[in-house]
């Protein structure tokens, strides 16, 4: 091999910083509502920049302890706003980040449930007091931000004591939309975005609850001190028309004005 074919080998073989760069490969940190939303904004995003991501999806809560110890991710997408500011405070985050979305949540009935949705919830009420309901699902409200709307929820229609004992908690709302759909429960309550979804749509059958019953679920991202370019890209992408209307088909609401 000559010396300039050698050369002009090693240009390309070389990783280039905004090609196909495998060391700004950034880990991404999101709540895990946004699984689905976040999965096909992300595909979009290496197609058009040809940049890769490192996706997690978990319990908003359990990130923010994660980061605040010093866990290497570069960007969180919270599906609480409460928890970026905190590490922006701590001086984990650049700043006090970007406004999204707002989520909703579901009641959410297996196929073969007796339980019947409805915005009231007195289906529920009715399953409830007729004990047939055994198990019923939603996300750990200590530190899954849905969670903590579907216990306000059941506390202002009066059915959280009810249900306490026959609560199954999921680490995440994703995990709890899994308990709720496959039938090992009667039913439960989790983020709408997922319900959506095709692959739980077709195992039962919902109802979105009204915003009224549960604190907004006011969803920001921020990027953590010391994020590179590919994660800075990414945010910024995230902000762009197209992802912001897979968003939309997910079902969230999006600011109506300039994000803040």
């Amino acid at each position: 091999m000559s010396y300039y074919k050698y050369l002009i080998l090693l240009i390309f073989l070389i990783p280039s910083k905004g090609g196909l760069a495998q060391a700004d490969v950034p880990a991404i940190a999101a709540a895990s509502d946004l699984k689905f939303a976040v999965e096909e904004i992300a595909a979009r995003f290496r197609a058009d920049t040809r940049r890769e991501l490192r996706l997690s999806f978990g319990s908003s809560g359990n990130y923010f302890q994660q980061i605040a110890q010093g866990a290497p991710f570069q960007m969180f997408m919270s599906a609480d706003e409460n928890f970026v500011f905190k590490l922006h405070a701590a001086g984990r985050a650049e700043d006090r980040g970007t406004l999204y979305a707002t989520g909703r949540i579901v009641l959410f009935a297996p196929q073969g449930s007796p339980l019947q949705p409805d915005i009231a919830m007195a289906g529920l009420r009715k399953a409830l007091a007729a004990g047939q309901i055994r198990r019923f699902a939603i996300a750990n409200p200590e530190h899954a931000p849905y969670g903590r709307a579907a216990e306000q929820a059941l506390r202002k229609l009066g059915l959280w004591e009810g249900l306490r004992e026959r609560m199954v908690l999921g680490e995440n709302v994703s995990q709890a939309a899994q308990f709720a759909a496959s039938g090992s429960t009667q039913g439960g309550i989790f983020a709408y975005s997922l319900a959506l979804a095709p692959q739980l749509a077709k195992l039962g059958h919902y109802v979105l609850l009204p915003e009224e019953l549960h604190d907004p679920l006011r969803q920001r991202m921020v990027l953590i001190k010391g994020a590179g370019d590919t994660a800075r890209a990414f945010h910024a992408y995230l902000q762009q028309p197209e992802a912001r209307a897979i968003f939309v088909r997910y079902g969230f609401i999006l600011p109506q004005a300039a994000p803040k």
